[in-house]
C-alpha cells in the first residue's frame, strides 16, 4: 500500500472517530456548523460590522447631500410688523412734524440662486463624498476578513479540543484495561503494589485532563456563541470534513499580484491617496471665481419711499461674479499641506506593499511547514503505536518496567494530539494566506 493511500485511510478513520466524539458531545444541546455557516453567522452577528455598515450608510448620505450642491437655492420670505410713528424735523432738530403713515407693513419675497461655476468645488466635493463612501465599504471588508480569520481560529481550537477529548477518552479506556491486567498480575504475585498505585494515579490524571478538555469545549463554544449571537448557548460541533479540504498553493508572484489588486486594505490605501489628491483640487478651487445666476421677486406694502399704503411688486434677474482675492495669499499653505498628504499616502502604499510581501512569504512558508509537520507526525503516530505495543507486551512478560510502558503511552498520546494540531494548522495557514492576498 502506498504512503498516499495509507494517509487517506488514516484521515478517513480519524474523521469517523472524531464524528463519534462529536456525537457524544451532541447528547447535550448542540449546534453543527460548517465553515461557511460559521462565516455567515459571524458576519451577520458582528457588532463591528454592524457599526461599519452604519458608517457606510452615513458616507452614502453625505454623497447624496454633496450632489444637492448642483441644485439651485430657493428661498421664500415673509415679513409683517407694526410701523412706528415717523418724526420729520423741518429745521435741524427743531420743529418736529408727525406725518400720517400706515400702521402695518408686509413683505413677501421669493429668491432664486443657481450656481453656475464654483471653480470645480462642487464637483470635487461630490467626488470626495464618493471616495469616502468607497473607503467606508473597504474598511468594512477589511474588518470582515479579520473577523473571519478570528472566528476560524476559535473554530479550529474547538476542533482540536474535540479530537483531544476523543484521544483522552480512548486513552482512559486503555488505562482502565491496563489497570485490570496489572491488578490481576498483582494478585498473582508477579508485580508489587507500587505498579498498581502508579497506574491508578495515571488514570486519575487522565480523567482530570478529560474534565479540563470538556470544560474548555464549553468555554470555546460559549465564546463562539457570543460572537454568533446564539442565545441558547449550545455546544458547537465542528465540521469533521474540514481536514479533507484541498489547500492548493499558487506561486508567490500570483499571490502578490492578487494582493495588490484584491486586498481590501491595499485598495483602502489607494482610495485614501485618491482622497488626498482630490483635496488638492478642492483647495485650488477656492482661488477661482464664483458665478451664480440669481432671480428675485418682492411684493411689499407700503411703498417705502412715500409711505403710501399701497402694494408694490418688483423683480430682478442677473448674474453675480465674485473673486476671493484673499485666497491668493491665504490658501497657499493649505494647498501645500494637501500635497504633502498625498506624498504621505503614497509612502503608506509602498509600506503596505512591503508588508504584503512579508506576510505572503511567511504565510506560504508556514503553510508548507504545516504540511511537512503533518507528514512527520503521521509517521510519529505509527512509530508511537508500535512502540507502545512492544512495551505493553514486554511489560506483560516482565521484560520492562511500568515506567517504560507509561512513557510509551505518553509519547503516543502526545503524537496523536500533535498530529491533530498540525492538521488544523494547515487549514489555518491556508486561510491566513487567502486573507493576505484578498481572497477571504
Amino acid at each position: 500500500m502506498s504512503l498516499k493511500v495509507s494517509n487517506i485511510i488514516r484521515k478517513l478513520i480519524f474523521t469517523g472517530s472524531l464524528f463519534w466524539a462529536v456525537s457524544a458531545q451532541a447528547q447535550q444541546d448542540s449546534l453543527f456548523l460548517s465553515v461557511e455557516q460559521l462565516f455567515e453567522s459571524g458576519i451577520k452577528s458582528s457588532l463591528q460590522l454592524q457599526s461599519d455598515s452604519l458608517k457606510e450608510r452615513m458616507a452614502y448620505e453625505r454623497k447624496l447631500y454633496a450632489k444637492t450642491g448642483l441644485l439651485p437655492d430657493l428661498e421664500i420670505g415673509l415679513k409683517g410688523g407694526i410701523i412706528g410713528q415717523p418724526v420729520v424735523f423741518q429745521n435741524g432738530l427743531s420743529n418736529p412734524t408727525y406725518p400720517d403713515t400706515p400702521d402695518w407693513s408686509q413683505n413677501y419675497t421669493v429668491d432664486f440662486n443657481q450656481p453656475l461655476y464654483q471653480g470645480g468645488k462642487i464637483r470635487r466635493s461630490i467626488q470626495k463624498a464618493d471616495i469616502e463612501t468607497e473607503i467606508a465599504r473597504l474598511q468594512r471588508m477589511t474588518n470582515q476578513a479579520d473577523i473571519k480569520l478570528g472566528l476560524l481560529n476559535q473554530y479550529l481550537t474547538l476542533f482540536t479540543l474535540f479530537k483531544q477529548h476523543l484521544v483522552l477518552t480512548r486513552n482512559i479506556e486503555e488505562s482502565e484495561r491496563r489497570l485490570q491486567d496489572i491488578r490481576q498480575m498483582k494478585k498473582e504475585g508477579l508485580i508489587t503494589n507500587n505498579d498498581v498505585l502508579r497506574s491508578e494515579m495515571q488514570l486519575t490524571n487522565d480523567r482530570l485532563s478529560l474534565q479540563e478538555t470538556e470544560n474548555s469545549i464549553h468555554i470555546v463554544s460559549q465564546q463562539l456563541n457570543l460572537l454568533l449571537g446564539n442565545d441558547r448557548n449550545p455546544i458547537i460541533t465542528p465540521d469533521t470534513t474540514l481536514l479533507q479540504q484541498a489547500t492548493p498553493l499558487d506561486s508567490y508572484d500570483d499571490y502578490l499580484l492578487s494582493a495588490y489588486e484584491l486586498a481590501p486594505d491595499m485598495q483602502l490605501l489607494r482610495k485614501e491617496t485618491e482622497l488626498a489628491q482630490n483635496q488638492i483640487e478642492i483647495d485650488r478651487a477656492s482661488r477661482r471665481p464664483n458665478i451664480n445666476l440669481y432671480a428675485s421677486n418682492t411684493l411689499a406694502r407700503p411703498i417705502t419711499r412715500t409711505m403710501t399704503d399701497l402694494y408694490n411688486n418688483n423683480w430682478n434677474i442677473g448674474l453675480s461674479v465674485s473673486y476671493p482675492l484673499s485666497s491668493l495669499f491665504k490658501n497657499g499653505h493649505k494647498i501645500k499641506e494637501s500635497q504633502l498628504q498625498v506624498a504621505v499616502q503614497k509612502k503608506e502604499e509602498e509600506l503596505k506593499k512591503q508588508q504584503l510581501q512579508m506576510d505572503i512569504y511567511n504565510a506560504i512558508l508556514r503553510h508548507k511547514e504545516a504540511l511537512q509537520e503533518e507528514e512527520a507526525w503521521e509517521l510519529s503516530v505509527c512509530q508511537a503505536q508500535e512502540n507502545y505495543r512492544i512495551m505493553q507486551n514486554r511489560y506483560m512478560n516482565q521484560l520492562a518496567i511500568l515506567t517504560d510502558l507509561l512513557d510509551a503511552n505518553s509519547v503516543l498520546l502526545n503524537a496523536e494530539l500533535q498530529l491533530t494540531s498540525s492538521r488544523t494548522r494547515i487549514i489555518y495557514t491556508y486561510y491566513q494566506l487567502q486573507k493576505a492576498c484578498g481572497r477571504l
